[in-house]
C-alpha cells in the first residue's frame, strides 16, 4: 500500500510539474538591463534583443506579444536567430515583428532558420552540446525570411560587418552564421573594432567560446547571442542543467562578463537572451520563463 501511495504521489507530482512547464511556456517576460558600454558622456541608446522565437503560425498568443513590444519604440532591434518552426512560417514572422520593422535592426540566422526541428530523443538534452550529432529536418525557406529583414531595412549580420548611426552614436556589428551548424565563418569578418565607433558589437545565435574569444579579442565591447533557451529546464538553486554549447551554464541567460583566454584586453559584456520560444516537440520550460531582453547602453559614468 505504502509503495501505491508513493508512486501515486509521485505521479501526481510528475503531471503538476508538467503542468507547470506547459504554462510557463506561455508567460512571456520582457527582462530589463543597463549595460556601461558607451564612451563617457553618450546618450543611453534602447536595445531590444529578441531571439528564438520558433514560430509556428497557430501560435497567436506569441505573435501579439512580440507585436506589442514596438510600444517599447527601441532605438535598435537585435535578433539573434531560430525565427522558424514550419515551413509556412515566414510570413507569420515578419507580420508579428509589426512595427519593430520600422525601427533601425540587425539579425543573424540559427539552426532553426535553416531546417525545421524534428522530435529527438529526450536523452539528448543532458548530453555535451546536446549531442553532437545533427538531425536535420526539412529544408525552411531561409532567404524568404532574409529578404522580409533585408526589406524592412535591417542589417544581415550574416558572417559580415556592417555599421549603424543610433542617434548621434555609431555602432559597428560584426556577426557570424549559426556556430551550432559549424556555419560561423570569423575569419572572413575578423579585424579590429573600428576606433571611429563608440561601440563594436558583436552578434552570434549560439554563443561558443571559440566565436565569444574572437569577437572580445578584436575588441567587441558587447556580445549579443540566444540559442540556450537559458537552458530552458533550470533547477531552482542550481540554474541552468544545459547550455546546448560550450559555454559555461553559468552564462546560459542574462549578462555576464567574457575574456578571451589569450586576450589582455578588457572583457567584454555579454548577454544571451533565453529566447521565445521552444521546439514544437518539447514545448514546455521549468523556471526559466520565455523573454525578450530591452538593454540600455550608457556610458560608465551614469552607473557610478
Amino acid at each position: 500500500m505504502r509503495v501505491s501511495s508513493a508512486l501515486a504521489a509521485l505521479t501526481a507530482a510528475g503531471a503538476a510539474g508538467l503542468g507547470y512547464s506547459w504554462v510557463e511556456a506561455r508567460a512571456f517576460t520582457l527582462r530589463s538591463f543597463t549595460l556601461p558600454v558607451l564612451p563617457p558622456g553618450a546618450a543611453p541608446i534602447r536595445v531590444l534583443h529578441l531571439s528564438d522565437l520558433h514560430l509556428v503560425p497557430r501560435q497567436h498568443r506569441k505573435r501579439d506579444w512580440l507585436a506589442s513590444l514596438a510600444r517599447l519604440e527601441p532605438d535598435l532591434v537585435v535578433s539573434t536567430g531560430d525565427n522558424l518552426a514550419a515551413r509556412d512560417a515566414v510570413p507569420a514572422v515578419l507580420a508579428a515583428h509589426g512595427a519593430l520593422l520600422d525601427r533601425p535592426g540587425v539579425f543573424v540566422l540559427g539552426s532553426n532558420d535553416y531546417w525545421a526541428p524534428r522530435p529527438k530523443s529526450p536523452v539528448r538534452y543532458v548530453l555535451p552540446n546536446g549531442g553532437r550529432q545533427r538531425v536535420h529536418g526539412e529544408r525552411l525557406p531561409t532567404a524568404e525570411l532574409v529578404e522580409g529583414f533585408r526589406a524592412a531595412g535591417w542589417l544581415d549580420l550574416t558572417n559580415r560587418r556592417g555599421r549603424l548611426k543610433i542617434g548621434p552614436a555609431l555602432l559597428e556589428f560584426v556577426g557570424v552564421d549559426d556556430a551550432h551548424l559549424d556555419y560561423d565563418r570569423y575569419d572572413e569578418v575578423a579585424g579590429p573594432a573600428d576606433r571611429a565607433a563608440d561601440l563594436t558589437v558583436g552578434v552570434t545565435h549560439a554563443p561558443y567560446r571559440r566565436v565569444l574569444d574572437a569577437m572580445t579579442t578584436d575588441g567587441a565591447g558587447l556580445v549579443l547571442a540566444g540559442h540556450t533557451h537559458g537552458g530552458q529546464l533550470r533547477v531552482p538553486g542550481i540554474g541552468a542543467l544545459v547550455t546546448n554549447c560550450d559555454l559555461p551554464r553559468r552564462q546560459a541567460r542574462g549578462t555576464s562578463r567574457w575574456q578571451a583566454p589569450a586576450s589582455s584586453g578588457p572583457a567584454s559584456w555579454l548577454h544571451v537572451s533565453a529566447g521565445m520560444g521552444t521546439s514544437p516537440f518539447t514545448a514546455v520550460r521549468f523556471a526559466c520563463r520565455p523573454e525578450a531582453s530591452l538593454l540600455t547602453l550608457v556610458s560608465p559614468e551614469v552607473l557610478a
